[in-house]
């Protein structure tokens, strides 16, 4: 039996999961020297979501996945590739999707793996789970972006703990609805700029042994904020050109959430309206590779998204890794 075409295969269901403690600027304020006006005005966040206690990548990641799942109108039965993009897993092995699949009562037939690509995880991730379900080999596959950053976070940066947040977003992707045939993923594009893995890090390893912040997230912010800037342009630019669209095509942009600054200078490049822009970085800050597909099931429940509608998703994170994918909703 021949593979379907890649067009074929849409996103079915989404869901999220945010933690239910928020971290307003002021609150940091009151543990590194900075203030709310110093934070919004650099980075466009008003507050972030803090994992608590019982808060962690896994439970963060099934939470997401059973919204998405039913959301899709499916069961984890009907699940047989789930993808997790992450960079802060709860243990080095076995793979965070492994735990994921357990508590979801996904099948032991599943092809089931965690992808690091930092904040570009979820477009990877989902370009990666598109091929494979063009192969054929696949019918139904969920992938999650799930972080819980506040663990890689050094409270006593002022450059870098005002940035980050935590939580997780999910979708399922399958053949497209019979009513909706035109629907679906139409392109995508990954990269990866060399020579530039110092600018966005963490330099030490998984040991909890790792002492004078060596575990924690460090960033040399001009430089990223340039090259994100350049690389999420470009390969906007180049998805839509080499798809017979431009820029006035696209409904809706959902980016990468890090800094409402990036996000204005790429509207200001692709010369379209912030209101095509969708944007919740002010309240729940830098999530990684959470950030799209949470901010992707906020505007499908905002209306936002409509059938029809030519998405565009951008993302660029450490690497310094960089993404794209155009969906017809």
């Amino acid at each position: 039996m021949s593979a379907p075409a890649p067009h074929t295969f849409a996103i079915l269901g989404t869901g999220s999961y945010a933690p239910s403690r928020v971290v307003t600027n002021d609150e940091l304020s009151k543990i590194v020297e900075t203030s709310d006006e110093w934070i919004h005005t650099r980075t466009g966040i008003r507050e972030r979501r803090l994992a608590g206690p019982d808060d962690t990548t896994t439970s963060m990641a099934v939470a997401s996945a059973r919204a998405a799942i039913a959301d899709a109108g499916l069961v984890a039965a009907d699940i047989d590739l789930l993808i997790v993009a992450t960079l802060t897993p709860d243990q080095p092995m076995p793979a965070t999707a492994c735990l994921v699949q357990t508590e979801l009562g996904v099948p032991a037939s599943a092809a089931c793996f965690d992808l690091n690509a930092a904040c570009t995880g979820f477009v990877y991730a989902l370009d990666t789970a598109w091929a494979l379900l063009a192969s054929g080999r696949h019918r139904h596959a969920l992938i999650i972006g799930s972080e819980k950053l506040s663990a890689v976070t050094n409270w006593s940066d002022r450059t870098t703990c005002v940035l980050f947040g935590d939580g997780a977003g999910a979708v399922v992707l399958g053949p497209a609805p019979a009513d909706s045939p035109a629907s679906g993923l139409i392109a995508a594009k990954l990269g990866a700029i060399p020579g530039t893995a110092d600018l966005l890090q963490i330099p030490g390893g998984p040991s909890p042994l790792e002492t004078e912040g060596r575990h924690c997230i460090t960033m040399k912010g001009r430089e990223v904020f340039k090259l994100a800037v350049r690389a999420m342009d470009e390969v906007a630019r180049d998805l839509l050109s080499a798809e017979g669209y431009t820029a006035e095509d696209v409904a809706l942009v959902v980016p990468h959430q890090a800094n409402l600054r990036i996000i204005h200078a790429i509207s200001e490049y692709l010369k379209l309206p912030q209101d095509r822009f969708f944007v919740n970085v002010d309240r729940y800050g830098n999530t990684s590779a959470a950030s799209i597909p949470l901010a992707l099931d906020e505007a499908r429940r905002a209306g936002r998204l409509r059938r029809g509608d030519l998405v565009l998703l951008v993302a660029f994170g450490a690497g310094l890794t960089y993404g794209g994918a155009l969906v017809r909703w």
